[in-house]
């Protein structure tokens, strides 16, 4: 019997296309010849890319990573318009975070920034202006809805915050139908976007709930009992470590941005660790754990590199050093073809170093 995986996406704006690298070498080696994938998640553009993903296996595509991969290609800037566009947000953003231009915080929701972003894009696609209307022209709305519910494997759980409520939120397959609106709320930073609003609750970025949902994977109100993993991958975006004390005022800003999307995965981690020491004890019955399938610990990415090894242990798939060192905050909004056909590159190379690891 195939081994089955859950596999988590973490959140990280454009560098996220590092995962449809990685979803590319999976799909290219047969992942599933050789396991049996029962659940995906993720955070902001993690989740769009497990949705991508998801959506291909739901539709019964071959390979599974092309609609990922399309998504990117779109994402990117194509015209000489959408370039300048691009360049001159990400320099100003560098200029501003190395305080040589003042920054002005602006509501996203102001009449004054809506009005001149209009000025702005104009002449430049809606498609790379609005994320709703990218995601709409690589998704059909109507298929979509008709898939209803879906309690079959692979189930797709979806992160954010209810701006509301204070409360982290998983939109999960198996217990309504997926909407586009789904991951508008998932990828909603609130300096960008406006929250998002579904039913009388709004909606932020998964990044102040899960990042991406771990725990939620090995419950059973959420992706069923039968669907429980023998193993978590984690694509992780965000480093764990630095090589000094950031001092400049971007440099504070990134270190805070990569601490921050980290904190809830190590604590989602750090739960199931604790869960896989009660079972090697053999604090669970065996009734108990046949209720979900579960004969041996969930095989997970260790919190922290130095941690000692356990049974349990599976190398996360990271980015190579030398990328990871190589990008800053701006990267995370940068959307030049290069940068993206750079992250996906060495996504697809640590994918398939993972995969060939794992199957030797």
């Amino acid at each position: 019997m195939k081994p089955k995986v859950a596999i988590a996406c973490q959140g990280g704006g454009s560098q996220t296309a590092f995962t449809a690298g990685v979803f590319k070498a999976l799909s290219e080696n047969k992942v599933r010849d050789h396991f049996d994938i029962v659940s995906i998640s993720g955070t902001s553009g993690g989740a769009i890319c497990g949705f991508m993903l998801w959506y291909a296996i739901k539709r019964g595509e071959t390979p599974i990573c092309k609609r990922v991969l399309d998504f990117w290609n779109d994402n990117a800037a194509k015209t000489y318009q959408e370039r300048v566009l691009n360049d001159s947000i990400i320099h100003s953003l560098y200029l501003g975070g190395k305080g040589l231009i003042p920054q002005f915080n602006l509501s996203p929701s102001s009449p004054w920034v809506k009005n001149s972003f209009s000025v702005a894009t104009l002449g430049i696609r809606n498609e790379f202006t609005d994320l709703g209307a990218l995601l709409a022209s690589h998704v059909d709305a109507r298929e979509l809805a008709s898939l209803g519910r879906q309690p079959e494997p692979p189930i797709l759980v979806i992160g954010a915050c209810n701006v509301l409520t204070g409360r982290l939120h998983k939109f999960s397959s198996y217990l309504e139908p997926v909407k586009i609106e789904h991951l508008l709320a998932s990828a909603c930073v609130p300096s960008i976007f406006p929250a998002v609003s579904i039913g009388d609750m709004a909606f932020w970025d998964g990044l102040f709930s899960d990042n991406p949902p771990i725990a939620t994977l090995i419950d059973p109100r959420f992706v069923g009992p039968r669907n429980m993993p023998n193993e978590i991958w984690v694509i992780k975006i965000n480093p764990t470590t630095a090589d000094e004390i950031p001092v400049a005022p971007d440099d504070i800003l990134d270190r805070h941005n990569e601490l921050t999307g980290n904190i809830s995965l190590f604590h989602s981690l750090r739960q199931i660790e604790r869960i896989n020491d009660f079972i090697i004890t053999g604090a669970f019955n065996d009734e108990f754990l046949a209720e979900f399938d579960i004969k041996d610990p969930i095989k997970i990415p260790r919190s922290f590199p130095d941690d000692p090894d356990a049974p349990y242990h599976i190398p996360r798939i990271e980015m190579s050093v030398e990328l990871a060192k190589s990008l800053d905050y701006e990267s995370k909004l940068d959307r030049c073809p290069e940068h993206i056909a750079r992250l996906i590159r060495d996504g697809e190379e640590q994918g398939r170093r993972f995969l060939e690891s794992r199957l030797s």
